[in-house]
C-alpha cells in the first residue's frame, strides 16, 4: 500500500478525525469554497492513504467545511499562480490522478456528505464515494467542458453506471448544474436531507456500516468494484493524458480567461 506523503499533523487544508469506527475527512478551505490547490490535492490523497491503513477506521465520510462541498480546482491559483498548470513532455507516462485513486482504492466504504456546491473536481470527488447523501443546498456540475477540458475518472467510470449513459452524456456535454432534488431523481445521490440533518444522518449510516465486520466490508466493496465496467486506473490514465493535451489548447485558455473575467467564453476549436 502506498504510504502517505504528508503526516496527519501537518495537514493544513484537510481535517481528519476518527470516532467510533468512522473516519471523517473534511476539506477545510471554506474561504475558497474548498477549491483544491496542489497542497489540498496532496493532503486529500494523504488522508485517504491514512484511512486505508487505519485499523480504527471502518467507514469513511468525506465532506467539506460549509458553505461548500468542493468547488473544484482553485482556478485562479492553479492556472494563474507562480507555477501554473502545464502539460508534461510528450514522453511522460500518464497516470490517474493520485488523489482520485486514493479515494477509489480505499478498501473502506466511503460516504460523501455533500453539503453544498460539488462542481468540477468536487463532483468527481462525490462520484468516487460508494454512497452519496446530499443537503438540500447541494448543487452538482461536471463543468469541465466549459473550461475546454474533460472530466477526471469519475465522470467516465462511475457516472454512466449511476445515471445511465445518456444522462451522463448530457451532464458532461453541457456542464449544466443540477440541484439536490434532481440529483436524487436521476440516481446520483441516495438521499436528500435538510442541511442541518446532513451530518447526523450521514454519521448514523456510517456507524451502522462500521459496526459490521471489516473484512466482509472490504470484500463487498471489492466485489462491487469488479462488477463495474472498466479499470479505473486505465480510465483515469486515459483521462489525464487527454486533459494534459487539452491544457495546451486555445479553447482551454479562453475558458479560464472568461471564468476569471466573468464573461461568456468564445470557443474556436483550436
Amino acid at each position: 500500500m502506498t504510504q502517505p506523503a504528508i503526516a496527519r499533523e501537518d495537514f493544513q487544508c484537510v481535517l481528519y478525525r476518527v470516532a467510533n469506527g468512522v473516519a471523517t475527512v473534511t476539506l477545510n478551505r471554506p474561504e475558497r469554497r474548498n477549491a483544491l490547490n496542489r497542497r489540498a490535492y496532496d493532503e486529500l490523497e494523504a488522508a485517504f492513504r491514512h484511512v486505508s491503513a487505519d485499523p480504527d477506521a471502518r467507514c469513511v465520510v468525506v465532506t467539506g467545511a460549509d458553505p461548500a462541498f468542493c468547488s473544484g480546482e482553485d482556478v485562479k491559483e492553479m492556472m494563474t499562480g507562480e507555477r501554473p498548470a502545464a502539460p508534461p513532455p510528450p514522453s511522460t507516462e500518464h497516470r490517474a490522478t493520485p488523489a482520485a485513486m486514493a479515494v477509489i482504492d480505499c478498501p473502506k466504504p466511503v460516504i460523501a456528505a455533500v453539503n453544498g456546491s460539488a462542481v468540477g473536481w468536487g463532483m468527481e470527488l462525490a462520484l468516487y464515494a460508494d454512497i452519496r447523501i446530499a443537503s438540500d443546498k447541494a448543487v452538482f456540475a461536471e463543468l469541465f467542458v466549459k473550461r475546454g477540458l474533460i472530466c477526471d475518472v469519475g465522470g467516465f467510470w462511475k457516472l454512466p453506471g449511476l445515471v445511465g449513459p445518456a444522462k451522463a452524456a448530457e451532464l458532461l456535454f453541457t456542464g449544466d448544474a443540477i440541484d439536490a432534488a434532481e440529483a436524487q431523481r436521476i440516481g446520483l445521490v441516495s438521499y436528500v436531507t435538510a442541511h442541518a440533518d446532513l451530518m447526523p444522518r450521514t454519521l448514523d449510516l456510517a456507524a451502522r456500516i462500521a459496526a459490521n465486520p471489516p473484512l466482509a466490508l472490504a470484500s463487498l466493496k471489492e466485489g462491487l468494484r469488479r462488477t463495474t465496467f472498466g479499470d479505473p486506473h486505465e480510465v483515469g490514465a486515459w483521462a489525464i493524458a487527454n486533459i494534459h493535451r487539452l491544457f495546451a489548447t486555445e479553447d482551454h485558455r479562453e475558458g479560464v480567461r472568461s471564468f476569471l473575467e466573468k464573461r461568456a467564453p468564445v470557443f474556436h476549436g483550436r
